[in-house]
This record gives structure tokens, C-alpha cells and sequence, in this order.
């Protein structure tokens, strides 16, 4: 199941002092998308938390192939491949205007109740989904 985002630029305050976007901004284009697919498929990020679900990041891999500066136009593509089990896996591509790489990148997040903040197996409301 993938999903691509709209069009989105590049705000100034997300590049460092050489004009390129800062590493850390890459993982907020990720969050983005992932919710993005979420609400496409009618799952909220809302909705999940009020079943006392809870998805935090425990991996995350970055590879940069081509600097996106300043004003520059990107659109990032996620793919979740396999059926989550106690964790759910993403990977992205992250695309500029020109339709060239520049990144791409992998996030692993672990199913937690949100009370306990103990791991649990994925619900069945997102189950479902696949």
C-alpha cells in the first residue's frame, strides 16, 4: 500500500546556515506522509490514539542522495509492503520537482498502549486495513 503526497516547499526555517534542509527535517516529511496515508485510508491518527494506541518511532534510516534547499519543491512517496505485527514499517522516497531522488528512508514504529506503554500486537482496526 503507498501513497504519495502533494506538492509541499521548503520553508526557509527548515534549512541549516548553508541553505540546505537541516537531516533532522526529513523525519517531519516522513510523520507527514504517514499521516497523510493514514487519513487517505479513513484511520485518523486521532482515531487510533483514542484506542489507546500509541506508534513512536523506534528506527529510522536516512540516505541522502541530493540536497533539497530553500524554496525548492518536493513530494514524498510511502510505501507500507508488509502487514504490521507488533511494529509497522515504512519506507519513503522523497522526490524534487524535477522528479529526481534526492532521499529516501525507512521508519519502524512499535504498537504501545498508551496506559501501560507496553508493547501490543497491531489492532485490528489498522489490521484490517491491509
Amino acid at each position: 500500500m503507498n501513497y504519495t503526497t502533494g506538492k509541499i516547499k521548503v520553508r526557509y526555517n527548515e534549512t541549516d546556515q548553508m541553505g540546505i534542509v537541516h537531516h533532522s527535517n526529513y523525519l517531519k516529511f516522513f510523520e507527514l506522509a504517514r499521516i497523510e496515508w493514514l487519513e487517505k485510508l479513513n484511520m485518523p491518527y486521532e482515531e487510533i490514539e483514542s484506542n489507546n494506541i500509541i506508534l513512536p518511532v523506534v528506527r529510522c534510516e536516512l540516505k541522502f542522495i541530493k540536497p533539497l534547499i530553500f524554496g525548492d519543491i518536493f513530494f514524498v512517496k510511502v510505501l507500507c509492503s508488509k502487514k504490521p505485527t507488533s511494529t509497522i514499517e515504512f519506507t519513503y522516497e522523497i522526490y524534487n520537482d524535477n522528479n529526481e531522488l534526492t532521499t529516501e528512508g525507512k521508519t519502524s514504529l512499535a504498537f504501545l498502549n498508551s496506559s501501560t506503554r507496553k508493547p501490543s500486537r497491531c489492532p485490528k482496526i489498522i489490521s484490517d486495513l491491509f
